[in-house]
This record gives C-alpha cells, sequence and structure tokens, in this order.
C-alpha cells in the first residue's frame, strides 16, 4: 500500500512538473499586447490608415500638375520634366505583419525569432486604403516604388505576396528595393537618391522616421526626433506619409539610445522602458 502511495505521488509530482513545462514565458513579449491588439481591433486604427491614403490620393492630381512639386530634401537639379513616382516602405506601411507579433507573444519569442518563416507564407494583409490608393495611382501612370528593409532573400516572397494582393508591381525597372541587394544598408538614403535621378519623388510612405530622411538624422535622441517633425512641418500629410505603427520601430530603439547591446536582458530594456516615463 506504501508503494502504491508513492507511486501516485511520484505521478501527481511529474504532471504538475510538465504542465509548468509546457507553460510559455512570454510576460517580456505582453507588454505588446495592447499595441497589437490596437492595431489588430481598433476601428480607430483602420479609420486613421484608411484616411492617410484617402488624404495622399486627393494630392496627387496636385502634385502632377505642379512640376516643383517633390517629395526628396535631395532631389536632383532640373527634376521638373522627369516622370513622377511614389515611394513606399511595405511592413506596416503596405503589409499588415501583425500576426507574426500575435504568434511572438503566444510563443515567447522576439524578432528575428520566426520572422522568416512568416514572410515565406506571403500570406500578410494589406492595409485599409492602399490598395485604393496604389491602383489610383498605376492609372495615372506614376512609378511606384516599394523600398524595403526586409533582407535580399526574402524578395521572392515579398513579390509573390504583393502579387497576390493584386497591388501594383512593375518588372520593366527593379521597384523592389531590399536591404542588401546591392550592398544596400538599413539607411534608405541610397536607395532614394538613385530613385530621384530618372523620377520626380511626389510622395512618400512609410512608418519609421528613416523612411522620409536619413538614418543619421533620424537615430538620435527622443526630443530631437521630435524636434525633426517641426522642422520638416511643411511636408507632413501633403508629400510625406506617416503610417501608426505602435508595436515595433525606431521610435523604441530611441529608448535604448539606439543601443540595443547596451541593455541585453530583457529586464534591463523594461526598466528602460519605465525610465522613459519620468
Amino acid at each position: 500500500m506504501k508503494s502504491l502511495r508513492h507511486i501516485f505521488l511520484y505521478c501527481l509530482i511529474f504532471f504538475n512538473d510538465a504542465s509548468f513545462a509546457n507553460e510559455v514565458e512570454n510576460s517580456y513579449q505582453k507588454q505588446s499586447l495592447l499595441a497589437v491588439l490596437f492595431k489588430r481591433t481598433s476601428a480607430e486604427y483602420k479609420a486613421n490608415t484608411f484616411q492617410i491614403y484617402s488624404s495622399a490620393k486627393r494630392n496627387i492630381d496636385k502634385a502632377l500638375a505642379d512640376k516643383s512639386w517633390t517629395a526628396l530634401l535631395n532631389q536632383k537639379e532640373d527634376y521638373q520634366n522627369l516622370p513622377p513616382a511614389i515611394i513606399l516602405d511595405i511592413d506596416e506601411t503596405v503589409l499588415d505583419n501583425s500576426e507574426h507579433q500575435v504568434r511572438s507573444i503566444k510563443n515567447g519569442t522576439s524578432y528575428p525569432t520566426g520572422w522568416k518563416e512568416w514572410v515565406s507564407e506571403e500570406s500578410a494583409g494589406a492595409l485599409p486604403g492602399v490598395k485604393e490608393y496604389l491602383s489610383y495611382a498605376d492609372a495615372k501612370g506614376i512609378k511606384i516604388f516599394y523600398v524595403t528593409n526586409r533582407t535580399h532573400d526574402l524578395e521572392e516572397y515579398t513579390r509573390n505576396n504583393i502579387k497576390s494582393l493584386e497591388l501594383p508591381l512593375d518588372n520593366d525597372v527593379d521597384v523592389l528595393l531590399m536591404k542588401n541587394e546591392k550592398g544596400w544598408t538599413s539607411d534608405k538614403t541610397s536607395r532614394r537618391d538613385l530613385i530621384s535621378k530618372d523620377y520626380r519623388v511626389i510622395q512618400i510612405f512609410g512608418d519609421q522616421l528613416d523612411d522620409f530622411m536619413p538614418l543619421q538624422d533620424t537615430a538620435t535622441t527622443i526630443n530631437k526626433r521630435k524636434m525633426l517633425i517641426d522642422n520638416h512641418a511643411n511636408m507632413w500629410g501633403e508629400k510625406w506619409y506617416m503610417l501608426i505603427n505602435p508595436m515595433y520601430g525606431e521610435w523604441e530603439e530611441a529608448l535604448y539610445d539606439h543601443c540595443w547591446s547596451c541593455f541585453p536582458e530583457e529586464s534591463d530594456r523594461v526598466s528602460q522602458r519605465l525610465k522613459a516615463l519620468e
């Protein structure tokens, strides 16, 4: 009888330990829960994104008629008669990757874990309003460039995803410009410069400051980043369009002084986040 009791207690302890072992430690990832829910469930996010693309669409004809109109800070001289183009980031600007964020929360993982697997599924949806906007721009003969920091090894998946959503993707020139392609780094300036040689860029879309200006300017303190908005007040809502992304981005890097290695532990980054509230 005693041995049976021991066996019973052993089984009870074993299965309890197994259940605890199966629990995912995701307290750090849960910090982004409200941000992900805002994007996936709120009517307010949908309205915000839709109004951005609707507003941009209404400005297209004005931009085409005004030959001096350019969305680039360093548009080359004698650009007035160049054919028009627009530049868009991809992630959280054209494609919705919130499902990847959901998986990260559930699995207790952080980028880059699971990112390539998600992209390879080619199943990201389009943001509200972007298809209507791009269709209008395409019909007006505007060249559409996608400038993304997705790495070059993900190009085929990215191209297939864009095509599956029936978004414009020209083949006569390379309009999908990716990180690590032709030596391009995370700074998108060189890719914007390349486009400016042959096109008058009339509008730019992104979810990060460096989608619009050099990374060396945007990788700075929180207050200086806000000052950049004021310095270019005449661009926002007319030539530049910022999509809201509360889930991740350069705004978070600014909390860590753009030095992830300085805060290697998750607890260190949480402390730094709390410090930013002071």
